[in-house]
C-alpha cells in the first residue's frame, strides 16, 4: 500500500489537505496511518489521532515510544455527536498549535455507527472542506472498506478530494461536498404519535422549559441530565423566538433508551457551519448552537426556506 498524504506536493504547502485512506484489515490500517504519524514527528509537526477506541489502541502499540508525542482522542466518545468534532476536537488541537502545519488522523465513520448517526457523520466530512479552507492542516480520514457499506465508501469519494488505497493515491473524480450537503439535508422522520407537542414564544418560554424538564424527570433523567435538557431546550427555543418567526414548536418523546426532542420554526439556517465553529465572548450570535452540540449525544437538522427542525437526543440512565 502507498502510504502518507499529499503533503509536500506543489501548491498545497499552506492549504488544507483532506485525503481519505481506504483500508482493508488492521495491517493496511497501520500501513497507512503509522508512516503518516512518523513523518509528522520527523518534520516537527504536531500530530493527533482521533479514532475509535479499537484503532486507537492499535496505533499506540504500533508507535511504541513515539506514542508519547501524539495526542490521542477516542472518537467514539469525543465525536459521538459528529457536530461537535470540528469545534471540540479539531479546532481545539489546531488552535493550540497556531503558526505551524498540523496533521490529524480523524475517523468519524466506522463500522458500528448507527444509521441514525450516519447522515450527521457524512455532513461533517463534507463541511471540513469549508471549515479549514486555506488552513495549514493535513487531515487523513481512514475508511474500513470491509466493514462499511458501499454507500459510505461512495460518500467518502464525494467528500475527499484525494483518495489513498492499495493502488496508490489519486484525485477523486467524484468529489462533490456541496452535493453531499444538499443530499443529506433531508426532512427528518416524523415524530411518533406519542410525542407531546407544545409551542413557545417569549411569553411562554418559562412554561415550555418547565414542561420539558418535567417530562425528562418522569422519563428517569438524572439531576445533571435535567440541567442539560433545560439548557438545550432554552437555547433552541430562544433561537426560534429570535430568528424563527417569534415562536418555536417543540415535541418531546422517549425511544430506545433516549429522550428525543425537536424544535421547529419558520427560520432558515443559511450558514452550513452554524453550531460547528468555536466562538468567543465577543460573539453575540452563534454561541447557543455550539453549546447545544457540546451537550447532546446527537443533533440532526433539516433546514429550508420553509423552516427548520432541530432534533436532539440525550441518553437515558440505564437501570
Amino acid at each position: 500500500m502507498t502510504t502518507g498524504t499529499a503533503h509536500g506536493e506543489p501548491g498545497v504547502q499552506d492549504g488544507f489537505e483532506h485525503p481519505a485512506l481506504f483500508y482493508s484489515g488492521s495491517d493496511e490500517y497501520l500501513a497507512g496511518t503509522v508512516p503518516f504519524i512518523e513523518s509528522a514527528l520527523r518534520a516537527g509537526e504536531p500530530v493527533a489521532a482521533a479514532v475509535p477506541g479499537h484503532n486507537l489502541e492499535a496505533l499506540r502499540r504500533a508507535l511504541g515510544t513515539d506514542a508519547e508525542r501524539v495526542e490521542f482522542v477516542d472518537m467514539a466518545d469525543a465525536g459521538a455527536n459528529p457536530a461537535r468534532i470540528i469545534p471540540g476536537v479539531l479546532r481545539s488541537f489546531i488552535d493550540a498549535h497556531k503558526g505551524t502545519r498540523v496533521r490529524i488522523i480523524g475517523e468519524p465513520i466506522w463500522p458500528g455507527r448507527s444509521e441514525l448517526e450516519y447522515p450527521a457523520c457524512v455532513q461533517h466530512e463534507a463541511l471540513l472542506n469549508l471549515a479549514f479552507t486555506g488552513r495549514p492542516v493535513t487531515k487523513l480520514c481512514p475508511y474500513d472498506t470491509q466493514g462499511l457499506s458501499e454507500r459510505a465508501i461512495a460518500d467518502a469519494k464525494a467528500t475527499h478530494p484525494l483518495l489513498i488505497d492499495s493502488t496508490g493515491r489519486h484525485p477523486s473524480d467524484e468529489y462533490d461536498p456541496d452535493g453531499i450537503l444538499d443530499a443529506y439535508n433531508r426532512p427528518l422522520d416524523p415524530a411518533p404519535r406519542r410525542a407531546v407537542e407544545r409551542s413557545a414564544d417569549r411569553h411562554t418560554l418559562d412554561n415550555a422549559r418547565w414542561f420539558a424538564t418535567s417530562y425528562g424527570r418522569a422519563a428517569g433523567m438524572s439531576s445533571m441530565q435535567l440541567i442539560d435538557l433545560e439548557i438545550v431546550i432554552t437555547e433552541l427555543l430562544t433561537n426560534s423566538i429570535s430568528h424563527g418567526g417569534g415562536e418555536g414548536l417543540f415535541r418531546i418523546w422517549a425511544e430506545d433508551a433516549q429522550l428525543v426532542c425537536e424544535v421547529s420554526d419558520a427560520g432558515h439556517i443559511t450558514d452550513p457551519l452554524a453550531g460547528r465553529m468555536p466562538t468567543d465572548d465577543s460573539q453575540f450570535h452563534g454561541r447557543g448552537l455550539v453549546l447545544v452540540n457540546q451537550i447532546v449525544d446527537l443533533l440532526l437538522v433539516h433546514t429550508s426556506p420553509r423552516g427548520t427542525t432541530v432534533r436532539f437526543y440525550l441518553r437515558l440512565p440505564t437501570t
